[in-house]
Protein backbone atom coordinates (compact mmCIF):
# COMPACT_ATOMS: atom_id res chain seq x y z
CA UNK A 1 0.00 0.00 0.00
CA UNK A 2 1.55 3.41 -0.64
CA UNK A 3 -0.01 6.91 -0.18
CA UNK A 4 1.63 10.05 -2.35
CA UNK A 5 1.13 13.77 -2.65
CA UNK A 6 0.54 15.47 -5.67
CA UNK A 7 2.94 17.95 -7.82
CA UNK A 8 4.36 20.39 -5.44
CA UNK A 9 6.36 19.79 -2.56
CA UNK A 10 6.11 22.71 0.54
CA UNK A 11 8.86 22.63 3.49
CA UNK A 12 7.71 21.76 6.67
CA UNK A 13 9.10 24.99 8.38
CA UNK A 14 8.24 27.19 5.42
CA UNK A 15 11.97 27.60 3.71
CA UNK A 16 10.69 29.08 0.41
CA UNK A 17 14.57 28.64 -0.57
CA UNK A 18 14.02 24.89 -0.16
CA UNK A 19 10.76 24.92 -2.04
CA UNK A 20 12.01 26.83 -4.94
CA UNK A 21 14.36 23.82 -5.70
CA UNK A 22 11.92 21.17 -5.34
CA UNK A 23 9.37 22.72 -7.24
CA UNK A 24 9.24 22.70 -11.37
CA UNK A 25 8.19 26.40 -12.81
CA UNK A 26 5.99 26.75 -15.93
CA UNK A 27 6.13 30.33 -18.81
CA UNK A 28 2.96 30.98 -20.89
CA UNK A 29 2.45 31.16 -24.10
CA UNK A 30 2.26 34.86 -24.29
CA UNK A 31 5.65 35.01 -22.77
CA UNK A 32 6.95 32.58 -25.44
CA UNK A 33 5.71 34.18 -27.82
CA UNK A 34 7.45 37.78 -27.45
CA UNK A 35 10.90 35.74 -27.89
CA UNK A 36 12.96 35.04 -31.46
CA UNK A 37 13.08 31.23 -32.14
CA UNK A 38 16.62 31.07 -30.69
CA UNK A 39 15.33 32.76 -27.30
CA UNK A 40 12.30 31.11 -26.81
CA UNK A 41 14.46 27.82 -27.02
CA UNK A 42 17.27 29.15 -24.54
CA UNK A 43 14.29 30.22 -22.18
CA UNK A 44 12.90 26.83 -22.45
CA UNK A 45 15.91 24.80 -21.94
CA UNK A 46 16.37 26.68 -18.72
CA UNK A 47 12.79 25.77 -17.17
CA UNK A 48 13.45 21.94 -18.24
CA UNK A 49 17.05 21.87 -17.07
CA UNK A 50 15.28 23.48 -13.49
CA UNK A 51 12.75 20.82 -14.05
CA UNK A 52 14.83 17.57 -14.18
CA UNK A 53 16.67 18.81 -11.24
CA UNK A 54 13.29 19.69 -9.24
CA UNK A 55 11.45 16.45 -9.92
CA UNK A 56 14.54 14.44 -9.57
CA UNK A 57 14.56 16.11 -6.33
CA UNK A 58 10.77 15.15 -5.45
CA UNK A 59 11.29 11.48 -6.69
CA UNK A 60 14.52 11.12 -4.26
CA UNK A 61 11.92 12.71 -1.12
CA UNK A 62 9.36 10.21 -1.83
CA UNK A 63 12.07 7.41 -2.02
CA UNK A 64 14.17 8.68 1.05
CA UNK A 65 10.66 8.32 2.93
CA UNK A 66 8.97 4.57 4.00
CA UNK A 67 7.80 2.45 1.91
CA UNK A 68 4.38 3.36 2.90
CA UNK A 69 4.65 7.17 1.13
CA UNK A 70 6.40 6.34 -2.20
CA UNK A 71 4.05 7.54 -4.60
CA UNK A 72 4.36 10.85 -6.28
CA UNK A 73 1.87 12.57 -9.36
CA UNK A 74 3.99 14.49 -11.52
CA UNK A 75 2.78 17.85 -12.82
CA UNK A 76 1.37 18.08 -15.91
CA UNK A 77 3.80 21.17 -17.01
CA UNK A 78 6.92 19.77 -16.39
CA UNK A 79 7.74 20.29 -20.13
CA UNK A 80 6.25 24.11 -20.45
CA UNK A 81 3.52 24.60 -22.54
CA UNK A 82 4.82 21.38 -24.75
CA UNK A 83 1.72 20.86 -26.95
CA UNK A 84 1.52 24.50 -28.34
CA UNK A 85 2.94 25.45 -31.75
CA UNK A 86 5.04 28.30 -30.17
CA UNK A 87 7.15 25.66 -28.09
CA UNK A 88 6.13 22.36 -30.09
CA UNK A 89 9.40 23.27 -32.74
CA UNK A 90 11.76 24.55 -29.81
CA UNK A 91 11.01 21.04 -28.40
CA UNK A 92 12.20 19.10 -31.59
CA UNK A 93 15.74 20.55 -31.45
CA UNK A 94 18.63 18.73 -30.52
CA UNK A 95 19.47 20.39 -27.29
CA UNK A 96 16.37 20.74 -26.06
CA UNK A 97 15.15 17.16 -26.58
CA UNK A 98 18.69 15.49 -25.43
CA UNK A 99 17.85 17.60 -21.97
CA UNK A 100 13.99 15.81 -21.88
CA UNK A 101 15.14 12.38 -22.41
CA UNK A 102 18.37 12.76 -20.64
CA UNK A 103 16.68 14.19 -17.07
CA UNK A 104 13.45 11.67 -17.76
CA UNK A 105 15.26 8.76 -18.68
CA UNK A 106 17.22 9.27 -15.33
CA UNK A 107 13.99 10.28 -13.39
CA UNK A 108 12.01 7.00 -14.27
CA UNK A 109 14.89 4.94 -13.58
CA UNK A 110 15.70 6.01 -10.37
CA UNK A 111 11.51 5.65 -9.61
CA UNK A 112 11.73 2.37 -10.46
CA UNK A 113 14.87 1.27 -8.74
CA UNK A 114 13.18 2.78 -5.38
CA UNK A 115 9.02 1.62 -5.93
CA UNK A 116 8.05 5.01 -6.26
CA UNK A 117 4.40 4.79 -8.11
CA UNK A 118 4.71 7.69 -10.60
CA UNK A 119 0.97 9.27 -12.01
CA UNK A 120 0.37 12.52 -14.18
CA UNK A 121 -3.06 13.89 -14.13
CA UNK A 122 -4.11 16.70 -17.05
CA UNK A 123 -6.45 19.37 -16.33
CA UNK A 124 -10.04 20.05 -16.71
CA UNK A 125 -10.03 20.70 -20.38
CA UNK A 126 -8.59 17.76 -20.81
CA UNK A 127 -11.68 15.85 -22.05
CA UNK A 128 -13.06 12.64 -24.07
CA UNK A 129 -16.65 12.89 -23.76
CA UNK A 130 -17.12 16.31 -25.56
CA UNK A 131 -19.77 17.02 -28.53
CA UNK A 132 -16.32 19.70 -29.63
CA UNK A 133 -14.54 18.53 -32.18
CA UNK A 134 -11.47 20.88 -31.31
CA UNK A 135 -11.93 20.45 -27.64
CA UNK A 136 -11.46 16.57 -28.37
CA UNK A 137 -9.08 16.92 -31.01
CA UNK A 138 -7.18 19.00 -28.25
CA UNK A 139 -7.15 16.73 -25.67
CA UNK A 140 -6.01 13.63 -27.27
CA UNK A 141 -3.39 15.90 -28.23
CA UNK A 142 -2.35 16.79 -24.40
CA UNK A 143 -2.96 13.02 -23.86
CA UNK A 144 -0.39 12.01 -26.12
CA UNK A 145 2.28 14.57 -24.22
CA UNK A 146 1.64 12.81 -20.89
CA UNK A 147 2.21 9.52 -22.61
CA UNK A 148 5.29 11.14 -24.03
CA UNK A 149 6.12 11.64 -20.77
CA UNK A 150 5.69 8.31 -19.56
CA UNK A 151 7.57 7.05 -21.89
CA UNK A 152 10.72 8.68 -21.48
CA UNK A 153 10.24 8.12 -17.95
CA UNK A 154 10.31 4.03 -18.70
CA UNK A 155 6.30 3.66 -17.90
CA UNK A 156 4.80 2.63 -21.10
CA UNK A 157 4.17 -0.12 -23.47
CA UNK A 158 1.25 -2.68 -21.84
CA UNK A 159 -1.08 -2.39 -18.96
CA UNK A 160 -0.19 0.72 -16.53
CA UNK A 161 3.40 -0.21 -15.91
CA UNK A 162 4.57 0.18 -12.14
CA UNK A 163 1.07 1.20 -11.91
CA UNK A 164 1.97 4.11 -13.57
CA UNK A 165 -1.27 6.26 -14.92
CA UNK A 166 -2.82 9.54 -16.48
CA UNK A 167 -5.83 10.25 -14.79
CA UNK A 168 -8.75 12.62 -16.19
CA UNK A 169 -12.70 13.25 -15.26
CA UNK A 170 -15.27 12.24 -17.79
CA UNK A 171 -16.21 15.38 -19.26
CA UNK A 172 -19.01 16.79 -20.96
CA UNK A 173 -22.06 15.23 -18.93
CA UNK A 174 -24.65 15.80 -22.18
CA UNK A 175 -21.87 12.87 -24.64
CA UNK A 176 -21.99 10.87 -21.42
CA UNK A 177 -20.21 7.35 -21.00
CA UNK A 178 -20.84 6.31 -25.08
CA UNK A 179 -19.12 9.74 -26.16
CA UNK A 180 -16.04 8.78 -23.87
CA UNK A 181 -16.04 5.80 -25.32
CA UNK A 182 -15.99 7.36 -28.51
CA UNK A 183 -12.87 9.32 -27.20
CA UNK A 184 -11.04 6.83 -25.54
CA UNK A 185 -10.85 4.68 -29.29
CA UNK A 186 -9.02 7.92 -31.12
CA UNK A 187 -6.24 6.98 -28.76
CA UNK A 188 -2.85 5.32 -29.23
CA UNK A 189 -2.86 2.08 -27.69
CA UNK A 190 -0.26 3.05 -25.19
CA UNK A 191 -2.00 5.81 -23.99
CA UNK A 192 -5.12 3.57 -23.80
CA UNK A 193 -2.66 1.42 -21.77
CA UNK A 194 -2.17 4.44 -18.89
CA UNK A 195 -5.56 6.16 -18.87
CA UNK A 196 -7.69 6.38 -16.16
CA UNK A 197 -10.95 7.66 -15.14
CA UNK A 198 -12.09 9.64 -11.91
CA UNK A 199 -15.73 10.40 -10.86
CA UNK A 200 -15.99 14.08 -9.82
CA UNK A 201 -18.85 15.59 -7.93
CA UNK A 202 -21.05 16.77 -10.84
CA UNK A 203 -21.20 15.47 -13.72
CA UNK A 204 -20.12 12.22 -13.14
CA UNK A 205 -20.53 10.23 -9.94
CA UNK A 206 -18.80 6.49 -8.93
CA UNK A 207 -22.51 5.37 -10.53
CA UNK A 208 -22.16 6.97 -13.83
CA UNK A 209 -18.81 5.55 -14.76
CA UNK A 210 -19.18 2.05 -13.67
CA UNK A 211 -20.86 1.04 -16.78
CA UNK A 212 -16.78 2.05 -18.11
CA UNK A 213 -15.22 -0.35 -15.76
CA UNK A 214 -14.56 -2.44 -19.00
CA UNK A 215 -12.98 0.17 -20.88
CA UNK A 216 -10.04 1.09 -18.27
CA UNK A 217 -9.65 1.59 -15.07
CA UNK A 218 -11.59 3.85 -12.92
CA UNK A 219 -9.57 5.79 -9.82
CA UNK A 220 -12.45 6.15 -6.98
CA UNK A 221 -12.07 9.86 -5.71
CA UNK A 222 -13.54 9.56 -1.78
CA UNK A 223 -13.87 13.12 -1.13
CA UNK A 224 -15.40 14.10 -4.41
CA UNK A 225 -17.86 10.73 -3.77
CA UNK A 226 -18.79 12.31 -0.59
CA UNK A 227 -20.15 15.40 -1.85
CA UNK A 228 -21.39 14.46 -5.01
CA UNK A 229 -23.38 11.60 -2.47
CA UNK A 230 -24.58 14.25 -0.30
CA UNK A 231 -22.59 12.56 2.33
CA UNK A 232 -22.18 8.84 1.72
CA UNK A 233 -18.50 7.79 3.31
CA UNK A 234 -18.31 4.79 1.03
CA UNK A 235 -17.26 1.16 2.55
CA UNK A 236 -14.48 -0.40 1.46
CA UNK A 237 -16.42 -3.39 1.44
CA UNK A 238 -19.44 -1.60 -0.50
CA UNK A 239 -19.94 -3.88 -3.85
CA UNK A 240 -18.83 -1.43 -6.10
CA UNK A 241 -15.46 -1.49 -4.74
CA UNK A 242 -14.93 -4.76 -6.35
CA UNK A 243 -16.03 -3.29 -9.40
CA UNK A 244 -13.40 -0.43 -9.23
CA UNK A 245 -10.83 -2.99 -8.08
CA UNK A 246 -11.53 -5.45 -11.37
CA UNK A 247 -11.56 -2.32 -13.76
CA UNK A 248 -7.43 -2.52 -12.84
CA UNK A 249 -7.09 -5.83 -14.55
CA UNK A 250 -4.66 -7.25 -11.52
CA UNK A 251 -2.85 -3.78 -11.12
CA UNK A 252 -3.22 -2.41 -7.61
CA UNK A 253 -5.97 0.82 -7.83
CA UNK A 254 -5.16 4.27 -6.96
CA UNK A 255 -7.45 6.48 -5.08
CA UNK A 256 -8.41 9.99 -4.37
CA UNK A 257 -8.63 11.75 -1.01
CA UNK A 258 -8.91 15.17 0.45
CA UNK A 259 -11.13 16.64 3.57
CA UNK A 260 -13.57 19.54 3.17
CA UNK A 261 -11.83 22.66 4.70
CA UNK A 262 -11.77 22.72 8.77
CA UNK A 263 -13.18 26.20 8.73
CA UNK A 264 -16.70 25.77 7.38
CA UNK A 265 -18.28 26.24 10.76
CA UNK A 266 -17.40 29.50 13.01
CA UNK A 267 -16.56 27.12 15.92
CA UNK A 268 -15.01 24.69 14.25
CA UNK A 269 -15.64 21.11 13.22
CA UNK A 270 -15.28 17.68 15.80
CA UNK A 271 -12.24 16.46 14.11
CA UNK A 272 -13.03 12.76 15.49
CA UNK A 273 -16.83 12.80 13.75
CA UNK A 274 -17.43 12.01 10.38
CA UNK A 275 -18.08 15.42 8.73
CA UNK A 276 -21.96 15.29 8.30
CA UNK A 277 -23.06 16.90 4.54
CA UNK A 278 -26.50 17.03 5.01
CA UNK A 279 -25.96 19.17 8.85
CA UNK A 280 -23.54 21.16 6.74
CA UNK A 281 -25.43 22.61 3.74
CA UNK A 282 -28.42 22.69 6.51
CA UNK A 283 -26.12 24.77 8.72
CA UNK A 284 -25.94 27.35 5.88
CA UNK A 285 -22.49 25.99 3.97
CA UNK A 286 -22.61 26.37 0.21
CA UNK A 287 -22.26 23.06 -1.56
CA UNK A 288 -19.57 24.61 -3.81
CA UNK A 289 -17.20 25.41 -0.30
CA UNK A 290 -17.95 21.36 0.83
CA UNK A 291 -15.73 20.57 -2.71
CA UNK A 292 -13.29 22.66 -2.02
CA UNK A 293 -9.84 20.59 -0.24
CA UNK A 294 -8.46 20.79 2.57
CA UNK A 295 -5.10 22.25 3.68
CA UNK A 296 -4.16 18.96 5.77
CA UNK A 297 -6.28 15.59 6.50
CA UNK A 298 -7.04 17.34 9.91
CA UNK A 299 -9.86 15.29 10.50
CA UNK A 300 -9.09 12.10 12.31
CA UNK A 301 -12.36 10.39 11.73
CA UNK A 302 -11.30 10.83 8.01
CA UNK A 303 -8.32 9.36 7.73
CA UNK A 304 -9.31 6.48 10.26
CA UNK A 305 -12.05 5.17 7.18
CA UNK A 306 -9.15 5.85 4.70
CA UNK A 307 -6.74 3.73 6.21
CA UNK A 308 -9.77 1.29 6.04
CA UNK A 309 -9.47 1.32 2.05
CA UNK A 310 -5.69 1.63 1.46
CA UNK A 311 -6.62 -2.36 2.27
CA UNK A 312 -7.84 -2.03 -1.31
CA UNK A 313 -6.72 0.59 -3.23
CA UNK A 314 -2.67 3.35 -2.76
CA UNK A 315 -4.54 7.00 -2.12
CA UNK A 316 -3.39 10.24 -3.59
CA UNK A 317 -3.82 13.22 -0.86
CA UNK A 318 -5.27 15.87 -2.36
CA UNK A 319 -5.05 18.59 0.23
CA UNK A 320 -3.49 21.83 -0.41
CA UNK A 321 -0.87 21.04 2.24
CA UNK A 322 0.48 18.69 -0.16
CA UNK A 323 3.26 16.26 1.04
CA UNK A 324 2.47 17.67 4.83
CA UNK A 325 -1.14 16.23 4.47
CA UNK A 326 -0.30 13.05 2.68
CA UNK A 327 2.15 12.57 5.83
CA UNK A 328 -0.85 13.04 8.36
CA UNK A 329 -3.03 10.20 6.38
CA UNK A 330 0.48 8.07 6.75
CA UNK A 331 0.45 8.67 10.41
CA UNK A 332 -2.85 7.79 10.76
CA UNK A 333 -2.42 4.47 8.68
CA UNK A 334 1.10 3.61 11.04
CA UNK A 335 -1.02 4.32 14.03
CA UNK A 336 -3.88 2.17 13.06
CA UNK A 337 -1.34 -1.09 12.16
CA UNK A 338 0.25 -0.30 15.81
CA UNK A 339 -3.34 -0.22 17.56
CA UNK A 340 -4.36 -3.53 15.42
CA UNK A 341 -1.66 -5.06 16.63
CA UNK A 342 -1.63 -4.25 19.95
CA UNK A 343 -5.04 -5.78 20.09
CA UNK A 344 -3.97 -8.66 18.36
CA UNK A 345 -1.77 -9.54 21.47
Amino acid sequence: MRIGWCCKWVPPAGDDRLAASMNLRDTTVAALSRLGPAEATAKLLGLVEGNMLALAAQVEEAAAAPPLERCLRIISSVLPVYTHPVARPRYAEPALREGVERGLVAIGRRARAAGVRLSMHPGQYCVLSTENPRALANSVEELDYHTEVMAMLGLSGGWHREGAHINIHGGARAPGVEGFRRGFALLSEETQGLLTVENDEIAYGLDDLLPLAETLPIVLDLHHHWCQSRGEHIAPDDPRIALVRESWLGVRPMGHLSAPREGLLPGGMDPDALPDFGALVAAGVPARELRAHSERMWNRAINGWAVGHLAWTDLEVEAKGKNLASHDLAEAAVQGRVASLAASL
